[in-house]
């Protein structure tokens, strides 16, 4: 196992599943405000910046970065990530140009009010490619509709 003695980095890998390993160092792994983690993953077809980006409005969407909070800046999450600071620049431009980060000279990067309408149509079209995904499967494998709309509503319920 590999270490840093700043503690600015943590090591990850990420394999085919997206399954974290903290045994080996093919992908590098950072913080985000005290609890948040961007992994990037050798084996993904998305480039960095994508990763980063993706990862970062997975974040924003599901409410754990919240409106207002700082994002590290672009330096310091390419020093945790070991990677270069014009690929975080790059990510940083593109979710500020989606709207989901607002970034000020000499202050930094926060994320921005999000428009609850585009928030929702956004989780939306993330439960129809899932869905579209379970429901490809179930074709393929000769589960009925009947039975794959119990199982939903089954996983459903054990969330609430």
């Amino acid at each position: 196992m590999h270490s840093h003695r700043h503690g600015l980095r943590n090591i990850a890998i990420c394999d085919t599943l997206n399954l974290e390993s903290k045994y080996e160092t093919q992908g590098e792994k950072a913080r985000l405000g005290g609890t948040m983690d961007i992994i990037l993953s050798n084996s993904s077809n998305d480039p960095i910046y994508l990763q980063i980006v993706n990862q970062i409005k997975a974040l924003i969407i599901s409410g754990e970065l919240a409106e207002g909070e700082a994002l590290p800046s672009m330096r310091n999450l390419a020093l945790q990530l070991r990677i270069s600071v014009i690929t975080t620049k790059r990510a940083y431009e593109e979710l500020e140009r989606e709207g989901y980060i607002e970034s000020y000279t000499g202050k930094g990067s926060f994320v921005k009010a999000q428009n609850a309408e585009l928030l929702r149509e956004t989780q939306l079209k993330q439960v129809e490619e899932h869905l579209s995904t379970a429901a490809g499967i179930a074709k393929r494998s000769g589960i009925e509709l009947s039975e794959l709309q119990s199982i939903l509503e089954l996983l459903y319920q054990d969330e609430t």
